[in-house]
């Protein structure tokens, strides 16, 4: 474990494998696009596949004697100075230098990713199981394909079959809220977080960032860190606030949530949304869900409901048949 941040922080090479790249002629014929995916873009996809899958089941316990946007503020500061602490020792205080537009770029791209996004599933799994929760979630790269067509990007037959798929999916998964199994609140919240993250996701590629990735991932901690803070002020969380109530349990779930879910693996989705196709990034939208379901059941002893599971079957092929279609684009 002690390998892996330096490991992360190292990660600047290209997303190709340089093997792939030829030298010539500058008037030689274009070669074919043939490249591989790098090790180092396996890598950080393996860390978003795994340890993000089991952060549902982190905030699960967490919220259980921690009140949500404090807890979820005090994560991704305390991950976001580590980082940043971590970035200038290792290349020096310069590496996070950035003018006011990027600062903007990345405090916007945190607020949506980290306190809509991740705040409101903090918030959802008050009230609603992880694994509904990490399926709903699933629903994002389609998500991604409707802000893509927006902005004039026309997707083609499997793209939008794969959105339709993803919508009938989740329409199936709000059964269990509207027929009263769990609280249609939470359901709607989980979406509402699912569209935030989808536009931080989209947005992330297409404004000025940071030029390093990992500042980039340290800024964007640390605003959506501080805008967790504002709303659960603003919720009066604070009141009563009691330190010695947390549970043993959510202290453990919340240094597993600041260390691997933020610090590790936000970093490598961070890198990776600047580096690697977004289409192939999306591909940790059909992993996690695996994960947090089967954590929730084992673990939790979550219920699996026909809805959860024919919901999630049918949102899991659309994004399969998503990624699939862009990646062969």
């Amino acid at each position: 474990m002690r390998f892996l941040i330096p490991n992360l922080l190292d990660m600047t090479r290209p997303a190709v494998d340089p093997a792939s790249d030829t030298e010539g002629p500058s008037d030689a014929p274009p070669a074919p696009t043939r490249r591989r995916t790098s090790a180092a873009v396996w890598g950080a996809l393996a860390i978003v596949y795994v340890v993000w899958g089991s952060t549902y089941l982190g905030i699960s316990v967490v919220v259980e004697t921690m009140p949500a946007f404090l807890s979820g503020a005090a994560r991704f500061v305390t991950a976001g100075l580590l980082l940043a602490g971590l970035l200038a020792w290792r290349h020096g205080p310069g590496v996070l230098r950035v003018d006011r537009r990027q600062l903007i770029s990345a405090s916007v791209v945190g607020l949506l990713l980290l306190l809509g996004g991740n705040g409101l599933v903090v918030l959802a799994e008050t009230s609603i199981p992880s694994g509904l929760t990490a399926l709903l979630i699933a629903v994002v790269p389609a998500l991604v394909v409707m802000l893509k067509a927006g902005a004039g990007e026309r997707p083609g037959a499997g793209a939008l079959c794969g959105v339709l798929l993803g919508l009938a999916g989740l329409a199936v998964l709000t059964l269990p809220g509207l027929s009263g199994d769990v609280r249609i609140g939470g359901v709607l919240t989980v979406v509402a977080a699912s569209t935030l993250w989808a536009i931080g996701s989209f947005s992330a590629s297409r404004i000025p960032m940071p030029k390093n990735p990992f500042a980039a991932s340290a800024y964007e901690m640390i605003a959506g860190g501080l805008g967790c803070l504002a709303v659960g002020l603003v919720r009066g969380e604070q009141r009563g606030l009691d330190l010695a109530a947390f549970s043993a349990r959510s202290w453990v779930a919340w240094g597993g949530l600041v260390l691997f879910g933020s610090l590790v693996a936000f970093t490598a989705y961070a890198w990776l949304l600047q580096t690697a196709p977004i289409s192939l990034v999306a591909t940790y939208a059909y992993v996690n869900p695996v994960v947090a379901v089967a954590l929730g059941a084992l673990v939790l002893r979550e219920a699996l409901s026909w809805p959860i599971v024919l919901g999630g079957l049918i949102v899991v092929g659309g994004v399969c048949l998503i990624v699939s279609t862009e990646r062969r684009g």
